[in-house]
This record gives structure tokens, sequence and C-alpha cells, in this order.
């Protein structure tokens, strides 16, 4: 495919493949962002891509369906099989696209829902204010506790008391701490209103049995199949039989088209990838590798927002550094170390300028580093840090860096063969 690629436009071949230097000699830190193994990427990059597929497996609304329907079904029950869920849709392009799939399903046009706010590690799509959530939603946004960075309980019951929410969502993008699942659901339960979780960022983490599941405490729960889940760029629902059909309209034809069967199949293989020993393997050592750099950066003087992780996320609170966030991000990336700059609890600064940085270890425990590499890491950080305006030094730092992912090159697969290779 690339040779093809090559011949035909070499210009944008030329651009992947400087994408793939760069992904290969960089220490890649955002949370978010992962490697796929070839086999994800063949899938998601083949014939799929030329068949529309509206509707649901026996019931197209095109025919020549007789290969997808078998895709989809495979994709759909091996989601169900890893969460233990009674239903799973596939068909979602995003996580974005996912939650507002599920507030679709069970929340009617002007209801109020109620998420984590955007300033302490909520998504977008949980209410924020720029977010089509709070314009189509009424929006209600939970705090974490300013002192201790972690989620507040009685305030979270508290609000749902006063504003009885139709819709309560559990689930976060920059919050480093396990979330108890079954609370969220209490609280739902006691207010009356339905309980989403959106474990976008940790369902590798779930499917490994490294963090609790909210499948059992929650109406549905949503999710990006990317991430700590290792697969292609799209999204996921799961929930119980009583809202799959609700759930299905609201994907299709409420809010999307046909699906993208291309990344429909490479979801499929993602999920057999994750129904192994060597993915729990794996998920284990993300976390192990968060808390060992956690533990380090603070030997070396950094406040971390909850003191520490208990997932694959730590959250920088830079200001006792005195250098704001996105500055730091920037100089970082310049020493081959790709962080995102990130809002803080409770942050004086703007978004566009916060006070902190946010960094996970999925990408690098995918390479097969380990807590010594990520102490190293740590100490590479540290030292741009405390040289932020002195070119050399991080030029010096991009030389380590590059020399350190040279030892752990970029796997082509996760999984042992037939023949143990």
């Amino acid at each position: 495919m690339m040779n093809a690629l090559e011949q035909y436009d070499p210009q944008i071949y030329e651009l992947i493949r400087q994408e793939q230097a760069r992904q290969s000699g960089a220490i890649r830190l955002i949370p978010s962002e992962n490697y796929v193994s070839r086999a994800v990427m063949l899938a998601s990059g083949g014939c799929l891509t030329n068949k529309y597929a509206e509707g649901y497996p026996g019931h197209r609304y095109y025919e020549g369906q007789q290969v997808t329907d078998l895709i989809e079904k495979i994709a759909q029950d091996r989601a169900k099989k890893l969460f233990k869920a009674d239903h799973a849709n596939v068909q979602p392009y995003s996580g974005s696209v996912a939650n507002m799939a599920a507030y679709a399903a069970l929340v009617e046009p002007g209801g109020t829902i109620m998420g984590m706010s955007l300033a302490d590690g909520g998504h977008l799509t949980h209410g924020g204010k720029v977010s089509f959530t709070s314009k189509f939603f009424k929006s209600v946004s939970y705090r974490v506790n300013p002192e201790a960075g972690r989620i507040d309980f009685d305030h979270v019951r508290d609000l749902a008391k006063q504003h009885r929410p139709k819709l309560i969502i559990s689930g976060a993008t920059a919050y480093p701490r396990e979330i108890d699942f079954k609370i969220f659901g209490e609280i739902a339960q006691e207010v009356g209103a339905y309980h989403i979780s959106d474990i976008a960022h940790i369902a590798g983490l779930v499917v490994a049995g490294i963090h609790k599941s909210p499948v059992p405490y929650a109406d549905v729960v949503s999710t990006t199949t990317h991430k700590t889940l290792r697969g292609p760029r799209g999204g996921m629902l799961l929930c119980k039989d009583e809202h799959a059909k609700k759930v299905d309209r609201a994907v299709f034809p409420g809010l999307q088209g046909g699906p993208h069967m291309h990344t429909m199949t490479a979801i499929a293989v993602a999920m057999a990838e994750a129904d192994t020993p060597e993915f729990v393997a794996y998920a284990e050592q993300v976390v192990k590798n968060a808390k060992a750099l956690a533990e380090k950066l603070l030997e070396y003087g950094f406040n971390l927002v909850s003191g520490g992780t208990d997932n694959h996320l730590i959250l920088i609170d830079l200001r006792n550094k005195n250098i704001p966030g996105k500055k730091l991000a920037k100089a970082l990336d310049r020493a081959r170390i790709v962080t995102n700059y990130n809002s803080i609890p409770n942050d004086p600064s703007p978004p566009a300028n916060p006070s902190g940085l946010r960094i996970g270890t999925p990408a690098i425990t995918t390479r097969g580093m380990k807590e010594e590499q990520a102490r190293e890491i740590a100490k590479l950080i540290n030292k741009v840090t405390e040289n932020i305006d002195n070119e050399s030094v991080i030029e010096a730092v991009g030389k380590e860096a590059l020399l350190l992912c040279s030892q752990f090159p970029v796997p082509d697969h996760f999984i042992k063969n037939s023949n143990g290779r």
C-alpha cells in the first residue's frame, strides 16, 4: 500500500514517513495517544473503506452486506465479551459522538445533565460551556475537592439533589485517580437519574481488570476504542438490554449515517488483541509506569494534582515551578518529549495558557518501557524544567530521549504468533 502511495503522491508519502519517524523518535507522553499493531493498521486501511453499510446487521439500507454483517457482529460480540455487557454498539465515529448518542437516547432536548467540570478534568462533551452538549441540554458541573484534587461525592450528591438531573455522567479526561462508579450509580438512583459512564481513557485498564468496571452500575457506558484500549480512532457504546434499541436508534439514524466499516473492522481486531494475557500484562505495566513516573516527579519537587495517580495519567501543577504549562510543553517537545499543556482544578490561568501539564504512560508502555525508563523520563522532564530557557540543554535532552527511544522500537504486533515470535 505504501509503495502505491509513494508512486502516486510522493509528497504525502514523505509526510507520512516523517510522521512515522517522529512517533518512533519521540517519548510520547500524551495519555490519549498510543501505538496500534500492524494488524489493526492493516484492517483500518483495507478494502472495507470502500463499503457503505447504513443500518445494522440484517437491517441495512444498501445491498452487498454479506461480509459487513459478519464483521460488525464479530466486533459486537468481542466487545460484549470483553466488557461483560449486554449490548454493544460499535458504530460511533468517535467518543464525542458516542457521548452525544448516549445522552440523546435517554434525555429529551433541554433536559438537565450533570458531569465533571471541564476545568477539573471532565471532557468537553460532559457539558462544557463551549460544547454543543451545554447548548442542547441544561448542564450542571460538579467540581473536585480543591485541596485533595479528588471527587467529593458529598458535593456530587448535594448538587444532584438540588438540580435533579435526568442524567449523571461519571468519567473524565484529566483525572488521575480511580473513579468509584458504584457511588455514582447510587447517587443517580437516589435522584431518579440515568447514569452514563465515560471510560474513554481507562477502557484498557477496565477490560484488563486493573480498574473496576462501570458496566454493573451504569445504564450506558461510553468509550473510545484507542487510548489505553489500543485500537483505531473510534467510539463504542455498551448498555443494558433495556436501553439497546434507544441507543442504537440514537447512533443511527439519530446522529450518523453509514458507519466506517474499515474502522469497525480494526475495532474487531483490537478487541481480539485485548482479550489476551499479553494485554493484561501491558495494562498492569501502564499503571506501574505511571506510578514510578509520578513518584520520581514528586522527588524532583513537582506538585501533582491529587498527589499521584491510580491510572495511566498524571496531572502536574506547575505553579511552584513558575513556568506556564504551554511553555514547558513546547520546550519538552523540542527535547523529543511529547506532552500537552492542560488546565488544573481552580486554575488561575486561561485554558490557552494554563498552569498544568498532562502526561501518561500508554505509548511508552506499548514500546516495552518499564519503571526504570519511567524514572529516567522523569529525570529528563526535570532537566528541561530546570533549564527551560537553555536551548543547548534542551537539545542535549533531545539526544538522550532519542537514544532511549532507539532501545525500545515501536512493535509491529502485540501477541505471540503460533511460532512463539
